[in-house]
């Protein structure tokens, strides 16, 4: 029996040229009995023509298809009664900016997937773009960086490196990268810059997509601990900081446990004002909700910039909650230019890198700068699940309902009303 299933266009904004299905695995797919209707995009990275090619129909009206996915959120309007919607929907931690999205949606008696929560029995993430957000965000803070330099006419390697999105693959950036480690390696680092220290926040998947990008550098691993110890050297030195790197009991005879972090967060602060001196670049890679301690305030940076020698040049905030972990992130970027300068002396920011201040990167949607690349690599992640939830049938009753695992734990709304697990979500509403 052939299953119909929909793509729905991209219009968050000009730059998600996304897709949650790339062509190569309709093809696949199509095999498998699903036929695809594809709305068509003039700024989605494959083209219609991509499509068609693999048997895919072109259509602007999806109202035949009872399942629909995309990757953004989609607007009130789009949602007919009784469908099935994949997305990443952005409720979940009752994201008031979209619950009248949420609400439309209980409305028509839709049933919401959403890809942030399909996870495994252990609460792993399995679908996602995070390795993307990392490569494409240390890309735009190294331009960044490379930048600042220039401007405070320093002379340096990191200024041959683009902004993401002017590279047209993943390939390109590394081959870049790459040449730029040969020149350090040929020529050094500028004494000015020396020792010459990036921070990474997190070891999740955002943080891997950091460090495949660094790790290219000719750069050298240290500890936290080292790093306060960290003196005149001239070299490239790489810090990753966990938990308890960044966070310690407000109770001084305690010890530092994961478990009662997550758990109690009102017992933690934050320490990593005792880092922030010894970085010349922070790239925040780290989950944040309020209950937890912020790692940079503002405070600390104005702090930080009495002194004139400061070596914090730039922060990337890839993580980009606003006024969040890095108190100072006051506002979204763009791709075309991703970073403001944030004066925390008089506590404004200005777009570009230039001025008095720490140079902020806060693009909140990275992987849509490596369109190609971030859907192909989310696509053959998706493609296991897409034959299941386009068969499952939903006019059962929740208990019932055929669905993997790892999806039902995802099914947000079923037949418009919360499930379970997201009961917590009707406070919001």
């Amino acid at each position: 029996m052939i299953k119909l299933c929909g793509i729905r266009s991209e219009d968050k904004n000009k730059w998600e040229a996304r897709t949650p299905i790339v062509p190569s695995d309709v093809k696949e797919l199509t095999k498998e009995g699903i036929k695809f209707y594809i709305q068509p995009s003039e700024i989605r990275a494959f083209g219609v023509e991509e499509y068609k090619r693999v048997g895919a129909h072109i259509k602007e009206d999806l109202s035949q298809c009872p399942v629909i996915f995309g990757v953004k959120e989609m607007p009130p309007r789009f949602f007919q009664e009784g469908k099935t919607y994949v997305f990443f929907a952005h409720v979940v931690k009752g994201q008031n900016y979209n619950m009248q999205m949420l609400k439309r949606m209980m409305e028509l008696g839709c049933n919401l997937i959403d890809y942030e929560k399909v996870e495994d029995e252990n609460g792993k993430r399995l679908i996602f773009f995070g390795r993307f957000a990392g490569l494409a965000g240390v890309i735009n803070t190294l331009w960044a960086f490379g930048q600042r330099l220039s401007y405070m006419n320093i002379s340096n390697p990191f200024n041959q490196i683009k902004k993401t999105y002017e590279y047209s693959s993943l390939d390109e950036i590394k081959e870049d990268i790459e040449q730029i480690s040969k020149k350090i390696l040929q020529d050094g680092l500028p004494e000015t810059i020396t020792p010459c220290v990036i921070g990474i926040t997190g070891y999740g998947n955002v943080s891997k997509g950091v460090q495949e990008i660094v790790d290219l550098l000719p750069i050298e691993d240290i500890s936290p601990k080292e790093l306060l110890k960290l003196k005149n050297n001239s070299g490239l030195f790489k810090v990753v900081f966990k938990e308890e790197d960044m966070v310690e009991p407000v109770n001084k005879d305690d010890i530092f446990n994961l478990n009662d972090y997550y758990i109690h967060p009102e017992k933690y602060r934050t320490k990593f004002h005792l880092y922030l001196p010894h970085l010349s670049i922070l790239v925040n890679c780290i989950y944040w909700e309020t209950k937890y301690p912020r790692l940079v305030s503002k405070s600390d940076l104005r702090r930080l910039l009495k002194d004139s020698r400061t070596k914090l040049k730039v922060i990337g905030d890839i993580s980009c909650d606003i006024e969040g972990s890095i108190e100072a992130t006051l506002r979204i970027t763009e791709p075309d230019m991703p970073v403001f300068t944030y004066n925390p002396q008089r506590d404004d920011v200005s777009t570009g890198f230039k001025g008095n201040g720490i140079i902020i990167m806060a693009v909140d949607n990275l992987p849509c700068e490596l369109p190609r690349d971030s859907s192909e690599d989310f696509s053959g992640i998706l493609k296991r699940f897409i034959a299941s939830i386009v068969s499952a049938d939903y006019s059962n009753d929740f208990n019932n309902i055929e669905l993997p695992d790892e999806i039902k734990r995802a099914l947000i709304l079923f037949k418009g009303k919360l499930t379970p697990e997201y009961k917590y979500l009707e406070k919001y509403i």
